[in-house]
């Protein structure tokens, strides 16, 4: 039985007014883990539905001063709506020591854990999933957000085979075509050259990661690996993009494209998710017909219910569910005070209008 300890007023008017909190769920798996906590596969007692629950440490964030990082995915979440290949927000909420997403539970893998089983991918299943990339990518850039980590652990399959993004702790609000930023984050072997180089940069970071995950899906490492992170970096400043076998003339044009050392000179420069979906790599692929989910996806995950957890990782599976999930206690927020705490988090409880069965 969870028990919830000295919630802040305005929490308490809200967990009352949305009726959440972490014992409306049943936690039943470790499906993921990040930095600042634990995803759980969660079965509403409402309505028994599943959902993937991101559960957050505050004083995690708080001491590592992150705490505009999560109240911006919970804002970009909010507008992920309208786009079949982004993860939707169904809640959020908060106790005095943890916030909570309350998430879409896509069971068919990590496109990472396919492609560890798999080594590469036929370049007609790479184009597929590299399409549905670029429409989620250019819809995020439409609303002005930079997603800036696109790498296969965040690229998720749903029960049918279509690609779901996920995670968007490191997306960067207000950054228009025009606009640039110069926050070093995201992951080192997916890092573009500007970045490394702490130099402005814009939305263009994301099609250097399109690129370099189309690069690993079809030779089975990111374009300039090394187990040396100096040296990668290095490469990736430096070193030109070797040609390699295995590819249609097409590929590599985009591959070219899309890892242009130069930002300004990358495709998606000039005129974004545009000059993607016109290159002749995707000749084949109807655009209308992708974002409507007409297209068959080239590969079916084994997902046998709406709660099978058999595509993620045993590493996260196996492990125990902790009590401390829905456990909340009076004085879990060390080197904060409770103000600092509850000033952090102002508005990040959500639920959707017309969501009234809790009321």
């Amino acid at each position: 039985k969870c028990i919830l300890f000295s919630l802040p007023l305005y929490n308490i008017a809200l967990a009352t007014l949305l009726g959440l909190m972490p014992t409306d769920f049943d936690f039943l798996k470790v499906i993921g883990k990040g930095s600042f906590g634990k995803v759980f596969l969660a079965k509403r007692r409402h309505d028994e539905k599943y959902y993937a629950v991101k559960v957050l440490q505050k004083k995690v964030i708080l001491n590592r001063k992150e705490q505009k990082h999560i109240m911006a995915e919970r804002n970009v979440l909010l507008k992920n709506v309208k786009h079949p290949f982004l993860v939707g927000l169904h809640y959020s909420f908060q106790t005095k020591d943890k916030l909570y997403f309350v998430l879409d539970f896509v069971n068919g893998g990590e496109l990472f854990f396919h492609l560890q089983k798999e080594r590469t991918f036929p370049e007609p299943r790479a184009k597929f999933y590299i399409a549905e990339m670029a429409s989620a990518l250019g819809y995020l850039h439409s609303l002005n957000i930079v997603y800036r980590d696109l790498k296969p652990e965040n690229i998720l399959l749903d029960h049918e085979g279509h690609i779901i993004l996920t995670d968007f702790g490191l997306c960067k609000e207000g950054i228009s075509q025009t606009d640039t930023t110069n926050t070093f984050c995201g992951t080192p072997e997916y890092l573009a050259p500007e970045v490394l180089r702490k130099q402005p940069y814009d939305n263009t970071v994301d099609w250097w990661c399109l690129g370099s995950v189309l690069y690993e899906m079809l030779f089975g490492l990111p374009p300039f690996y090394s187990r040396d992170t100096h040296e990668m970096y290095d490469n990736i400043l430096h070193k030109p993009l070797a040609l390699r076998p295995g590819a249609s003339s097409t590929a590599w044009s985009l591959l070219q494209g899309l890892l242009e050392k130069d930002g300004q000179h990358r495709l998606g420069s000039r005129d974004d998710f545009n000059e993607i979906r016109a290159h002749s790599f995707f000749s084949s692929i109807n655009w209308d017909d992708l974002v409507q989910k007409k297209i068959p996806p080239p590969f079916t995950p084994r997902v046998s219910s709406y709660g099978d957890i058999s595509n993620f990782d045993p590493e996260f599976t196996d492990e125990m569910v902790p009590n401390s999930v829905c456990w909340s206690q009076e004085h879990s927020i060390v080197n904060a005070s409770v103000m600092e705490a509850d000033d952090a988090f102002v508005g990040f409880s959500y639920a959707p209008p017309s969501d009234d069965s809790f009321l």
